[in-house]
């Protein structure tokens, strides 16, 4: 059985936050029931107040990425067999 939970919110972020949600395909109602689903899952809540700063970390694997596209390391798979299938490959030549 659904319920109906209000809250309040600013209009200008409802507003925002239901473009975002449309632009993914979801409906604003979809997004905050993931986020709930997941609140009770991790018993945890993530609040950042850096909007727009990528994290240390996403900057360093951003960068490798770069480097890697422009050595040509970037794979591509028709399918997800071809995908494990490359992975194995590498494990097992790192175990040789």
């Amino acid at each position: 059985m659904n319920v109906i939970i209000n809250f309040k919110t600013d209009q200008k972020i409802k507003q925002r936050a239901q473009k975002i949600a449309g632009d993914l395909g979801m409906s604003l109602s979809g997004v905050i029931n993931a986020y709930l689903r997941q609140f009770i899952r991790m018993q945890t809540v993530f609040v950042s107040n850096k909007y727009d700063e990528p994290s240390d970390l996403l900057l360093v694997a951003f960068n490798e990425a770069q480097a890697d596209k422009k050595q040509g390391k970037i794979y591509s798979f028709k399918n997800n067999k071809e995908a494990v299938d490359f992975a194995n490959k590498i494990i097992a030549k790192k175990k040789k």
